[in-house]
C-alpha cells in the first residue's frame, strides 16, 4: 500500500469534495460538506432540496470515512437522517462499543479502499478512548477481512464509480493491483 500521496501536493479534505461532488451532485443529488463540527447525513428537506453528508473540520480521514458509510447505505437508509444509525460518543461501554464495531466493519473496510485509491495510509478507528474500547485486534481483523471480500468479490457501481475518479486524481492503485496485509492495520 502507498503510505504517501502519489502527487507532489498534499492532499486536502476539499479535494475529494470536488471529485465526489463531481460525480453524485446532479447524478445521486449528493453532496458533500467540510467544516461540520460533527459529521452527519442529512438527507434533502425543505432547508435543503441536496441530500447532504457533512464530515469533519478539513480532516481527509472524515470525508473518506463519511463518502464510505454514504457508499455502504441501501437507497432506504439514504432517505434517514445519518443513515438511520445510532450514535453514542466516546465512553461507549462493552455492548455500545460491540453495536458500533459490527455497524463499522463495512464502512472502514472502504475506507481503506479509499485511502489506497489516494494514495494515503489508512488507520482503523474504535472512536472510543473507555476502557471498553480494547486495542481493537478483533475489529481490525473483520476490517481486514471485509476489505479483502471487497477485493475479492467487487465493490458496488458507485463505490468502483468514486474509487476510479479518486485514483484518475490522485494516482492511488487500480483495486486490481491491490494487495491488503492485516499488519497495515496494527
Amino acid at each position: 500500500m502507498l503510505s504517501f500521496s502519489a502527487n507532489s501536493r498534499l492532499l486536502a479534505a476539499h479535494d475529494i469534495e470536488r471529485v465526489f461532488n463531481g460525480l453524485f451532485a446532479d447524478s445521486m443529488n449528493t453532496v458533500l460538506i467540510g467544516g461540520a463540527v460533527e459529521p452527519y447525513y442529512r438527507p434533502a428537506d425543505d432547508e435543503d432540496s441536496r441530500h447532504r453528508i457533512f464530515y469533519r473540520e478539513d480532516f481527509v480521514a472524515s470525508s473518506l470515512h463519511e463518502i464510505s458509510h454514504w457508499l455502504v447505505a441501501g437507497a432506504e437508509r439514504r432517505l434517514l437522517p445519518d443513515w438511520g444509525y445510532w450514535y453514542a460518543p466516546d465512553g461507549r461501554n462493552a455492548a455500545q462499543q460491540e453495536e458500533f464495531e459490527q455497524a463499522e466493519v463495512k464502512p472502514q473496510a472502504l475506507e481503506w479502499l479509499l485511502s489506497i485509491a489516494c494514495g494515503i495510509c489508512f488507520r482503523v478507528s474504535l472512536d472510543n478512548l473507555s476502557e471498553h474500547a480494547g486495542i481493537g485486534d478483533k475489529f481490525k481483523n473483520h476490517v481486514y477481512e471485509q476489505a479483502c471480500a471487497n477485493l475479492r468479490n467487487g465493490v458496488s457501481v458507485r463505490a468502483q464509480k468514486i474509487y476510479d475518479a479518486l485514483i484518475a486524481e490522485f494516482g492511488g492503485l487500480p483495486l486490481s493491483a491491490v494487495t491488503l496485509l492485516r499488519k497495515d492495520l496494527d
